[in-house]
């Protein structure tokens, strides 16, 4: 009996990974309105009613395959700080290392569905916006707590509060993927115009936020090594 029980648990749950791997699919490609719930049957070769026996509607479904896929992305984005903090890298390139890591899991490995995210999940009150918003506050925890380590090392400004220092990143990041998005039906974008952009948009991004004097000790220590280089 409990042989028995364990094959039709591990059935189930493999059930349900096909599901959310082939909803992934479909929501990626034909977006929340256009997906349905018979598509993703039919190309799993089961019945609509099977999909309803693990998920009570299409809503639930979407809803678990971003909250799936924001693990992902968070489980990703720890792992690059982790390395980077075991490497005791600076602040600033552990930034750096962020963003190129954030933009790669959003173009190349996920442009259909941070097509829907940026679509349906950003608008208050609508049928998604409301459940992504847990999800949303934490992929950007890595961020955030970035952002306070720089802070309390005095390496970020400190005039700014977190709240706003979040968007000064998220914001600029944002912006090239709804770029991304309205260019391309790929899902896809070049590795060499992802470090570009990645580079640049880092620059910029650092500038605006890194701590005046920062950037004033980082002068002060160029101009020592050209003084240096001269007299030797």
């Amino acid at each position: 009996m409990g042989a028995r029980r364990a094959t039709a648990s591990a059935k189930s749950e493999q059930r349900v990974r096909d599901i959310l791997r082939v909803g992934r699919d479909v929501l990626a490609e034909k977006g929340y309105e256009r997906a349905t719930t018979i598509e993703i049957a039919q190309r799993l070769g089961i019945s609509e009613a099977t999909v309803f026996t693990y998920f009570r509607g299409k809503r639930e479904l979407c809803v678990r395959v971003i909250s799936d896929w924001y693990d992902e992305i968070i489980a990703a984005m720890q792992a690059v700080l982790s390395e980077a903090q075991a490497q005791q890298q600076p602040l600033r390139q552990q930034l750096a290392l962020l963003m190129r890591t954030h933009l790669q899991l959003f173009l190349i490995q996920g442009t259909g569905l941070c097509a829907l995210v940026l679509s349906e999940g950003r608008s208050k009150g609508q049928e998604l916006g409301d459940s992504f918003a847990p999800l949303q506050r934490r992929y950007t925890a890595p961020l955030m707590d970035l952002l306070a380590r720089g802070q309390a090392s005095g390496e970020i400004r400190q005039d700014v509060p977190l709240r706003l220092l979040r968007p000064m990143v998220l914001g600029p990041m944002e912006h090239i993927l709804w770029e991304v998005v309205g260019q391309t039906s790929s899902g896809s974008v070049k590795t060499t115009d992802l470090e570009t952009t990645s580079r640049a948009l880092h620059d910029m991004v650092w500038a605006a936020i890194a701590a005046p004097e920062q950037e004033l000790a980082q002068l002060r220590r160029f101009k020592a090594s050209i003084l240096q280089a001269v007299d030797g």
